[in-house]
């Protein structure tokens, strides 16, 4: 295997990482969810496209997909550990974005919409993106 994809595949995190990796991609994916198929409570493309035009992320049906498509599609990949650190980058992006442009004006605390939830949830991605899927995951298994 190559240098580089054994960059990509090997973790020698144990098993709380592995624990950590399963509950952040679902929640990833249950927010990407909503912003794609508006499940769960969400608004789906077009509203969450609305949405973020409307507080000045252009064009917002693509930033509505782009982000949704991270959050879903990384967070599924967090839960099967399948390319764990592509994955948590593009989830770290998403959250800089997040916390930048929606959340740091109101604050730290999420009871006001602060940046506090989103912050959390890139520094564990970010977590991942360094020490890999850990024990149980495939990223492990293909690594040898």
């Amino acid at each position: 295997m190559n240098d580089i994809l054994k960059a990509v595949f090997a973790t020698h995190a144990g098993y709380g990482i592995t624990l950590l990796r399963v509950v952040t991609g679902l929640t990833f994916a249950a927010h990407g969810a909503q912003k794609l198929f508006a499940w769960f409570g969400g608004y789906g493309l077009a509203g969450t496209g609305q949405w973020m035009d409307s507080i000045g992320i252009t064009p917002g049906y693509l930033m509505a997909l782009m982000a949704g498509g991270a959050e879903f599609f990384g967070g599924l990949a967090l839960v099967v550990g399948l390319l764990v650190r592509p994955a948590a980058l593009s989830l770290v992006i998403a959250m800089l974005v997040a916390v930048f442009t929606v959340h740091w004006a109101n604050g730290f605390f999420i009871t006001a919409n602060g940046f506090e939830y989103a912050m959390i949830l890139g520094l564990i991605s970010a977590v991942l993106l360094v020490e890999g899927a850990g024990k149980l995951s495939l990223d492990r298994r293909i690594a040898g």
